[in-house]
């Protein structure tokens, strides 16, 4: 999370900020911690990083250190209402790359008008938590090589997901597949938070585009939330996709917010 909510002064100490690790660091006046710096990896191999700090001038000190240790390109991701937190981290030399627009997505078949789709002739959905592993990281493996080949992996939702190098299927018990015969074609990811779940990816292979696949997994994605007792569910959509933003709208998803990803190069 980044974070920072005054450009005062914080006291008559001196601040010192430590790099306590390799992706750490800490802010400390006179015995208390006033701040810390975070950075993660994404699968992708960009380094993201975040600060949360209460005084606008502690949030530089830590800004300064993170530059200073880490190699640029660095990415952040802040709230685009958040004013405070986007100045932050514009003086520190980053600039907006993309936004990103949230939506809450309705649950209730009867609100996005999912009620009556089914997959194309041939094609089954495979439910969460039963889709081969073999099959669907083959899968995922070829969704994220054309999304590369076209728009580029930094399209899609920006997610600070900490895992092995090369691994990208973190969860598979949280994916709903679409299958043909022996063939996955299409996913979806849903993450089940706490508050409220999280569709963090859907994607259909290229060569099985424009068949309704991408409709029949979020139907059934959708449903399965419904009868669960969940309202709505959270998804994110680069404001440059109109694909994506024609299908959540088109369900009746209402727009909720936007963030900016910030790049200093």
């Amino acid at each position: 999370m980044n974070s920072v909510h005054s450009t005062s002064g914080t006291g008559e100490h001196a601040v010192v900020v430590t790099r306590v690790s390799d992706t750490q660091w800490q802010a400390v006046e006179d015995d208390r911690l006033i701040g810390r710096g975070d950075a993660s990896r994404r699968p992708d191999g960009r380094l993201f990083v975040s600060i949360d700090a209460w005084h606008g001038a502690v949030f530089d000190r830590i800004a300064d250190a993170v530059l200073a240790d880490l190699p640029t390109p660095l990415y952040t991701v802040v709230d685009e209402a958040d004013q405070d937190s986007t100045s932050a981290w514009e003086r520190a030399g980053f600039t907006a790359e993309r936004r990103e627009r949230g939506y809450l997505v309705p649950t209730d078949p009867q609100i996005t008008g999912l009620g009556a789709v089914r997959p194309p002739a041939g094609v089954t959905i495979v439910p969460a938590g039963e889709a081969e592993q073999g099959p669907l990281r083959a899968l995922d493996r070829v969704v994220r090589d054309e999304v590369e080949a076209a728009v580029g992996w930094r399209s899609m939702p920006a997610e600070v997901l900490p895992c092995p190098v090369g691994t990208t299927v973190l969860h598979p018990s949280r994916y709903v597949v679409a299958r043909q015969s022996d063939e996955y074609l299409g996913l979806v990811r849903v993450a089940p938070l706490p508050r409220q779940p999280r569709i963090g990816l859907i994607a259909v292979r290229a060569d099985r585009q424009r068949r309704g696949i991408a409709r029949a997994l979020l139907a059934h994605v959708l449903g399965s939330l419904h009868h669960s007792g969940t309202d709505s569910a959270w998804a994110e959509v680069d404001e440059s996709n109109p694909a994506a933003i024609a299908l959540f709208e088109g369900i009746g998803a209402r727009r909720a917010g936007s963030t900016l990803e910030l790049v200093r190069r």
